[in-house]
């Protein structure tokens, strides 16, 4: 059993390391050594439409000497160079900075939602009230994991029908078969018939006693850990609350601090209460299921041990009531 708290224990704290140090996602925005992004195709103004019916405007150069040069019309370029001044003229820096915003300062701080570091950001705006938190979220879990597999196994150690030969064996005088069925199995009952069955000439019922008593103890190992865990978790949660708003009203003098230092504390008081209430939400549950399990097996036992007595009385009264007829039939004869 140790050997099945250390492993959960141990498995417990490789869970919480594995999400506290997990690669964040990967981010949407260009590096500065990365390429460029792709310039956008170049606005087309409606006046730099040509005209179809309009003739094609000549370079100037090709104008006869001494010819008046030809005015330039609104919508013609007057330049070959026109073109790359208009692409340049239509960019402007506005789009490509809305493309790359830059990460505020929270987001560097915390990583964002699935950062690698935002388990740990949580624990630390907790207080130190997170401390007892996480070592009673520790506890509380390793119990569950530790009953749920002693359980499992106790489920598939059940033997019905032996049981029933058991009795069927005792119905019949057979006490030595019944005890042969009975001896080296794990069935928590088959094991308190056979310490009864052993035992008869002594203290039937005091027998039975002691082995029903080891065997709901070992059924009800660390139920008073889990009550305890249900009931320290929504505390310690009220007691980070507290401290939390402790915090935030120390600071309401200082005008420059103020609004940072209370929503620190107002953080700090809610993150404690719900980790108090999350804990104890999940140990309630198993608690009652372990609870009504060790009650409904104090229910067997106790139904097994009053059969096995009333048998083994009236299998004894049979004996005495042959042995008073053989001793007044062997009497009667002499």
């Amino acid at each position: 059993m140790k050997t099945l708290l250390s492993a959960c224990l141990c498995s417990l704290a490789v869970a919480l390391t594995s999400l506290a140090q997990s690669p964040p996602p990967a981010s949407p925005r260009t590096s500065p050594a990365g390429p460029p992004p792709a310039a956008p195709p170049p606005a087309v103004s409606p006046g730099a439409v040509a005209n179809p019916a309009a003739p094609a405007q000549l370079p100037t150069t090709n104008l006869p000497p001494g010819a008046p040069a030809a005015p330039a019309s609104p919508g013609a370029a007057t330049s070959p160079a026109a073109p790359g001044a208009t692409i340049s003229a239509t960019l402007s820096p506005a789009p490509a900075a809305a493309q790359s915003p830059s990460p505020t300062a929270e987001e560097k701080a915390s990583g964002g939602v699935l950062g690698s570091n935002w388990l740990i950001d949580k624990f630390r705006k907790g207080g130190p009230i997170m401390w007892p938190i996480l070592i009673v979220s520790i506890v509380g879990l390793t119990v569950v994991i530790e009953r749920i597999f002693w359980w499992g196994g106790r489920w598939f150690r059940r033997d019905p029908k032996r049981i029933e030969k058991v009795f069927t064996a005792i119905e019949s005088g057979d006490v030595a078969e019944a005890s042969r069925l009975s001896r080296g199995s794990r069935d928590p009952v088959l094991r308190m018939m056979w310490n009864g069955l052993n035992h008869q000439h002594t203290s039937l019922q005091g027998a039975l006693q002691v082995a029903a008593g080891i065997e709901i103890k070992r059924a009800g190992r660390f139920l008073v850990v889990m009550d305890t865990l249900v009931t320290l978790a929504p505390l310690l949660g009220l007691l980070g609350t507290i401290t939390g708003l402790i915090r935030s009203f120390s600071f309401l003098g200082n005008e420059e601090l103020a609004v940072q230092a209370v929503t620190g504390g107002i953080a700090e008081a809610l993150i404690a209460t719900a980790c108090g209430l999350g804990i104890a939400i999940f140990a309630l549950v198993p608690f009652n299921f372990f609870t009504s399990r060790v009650s409904n097996l104090e229910f067997e036992l106790q139904t097994a041990a009053t059969n096995l007595e009333v048998m083994l009385g009236a299998q004894a009264r049979e004996m005495e009531i042959a042995g008073a007829t053989h001793a007044s039939g062997k009497g009667a004869s002499i």
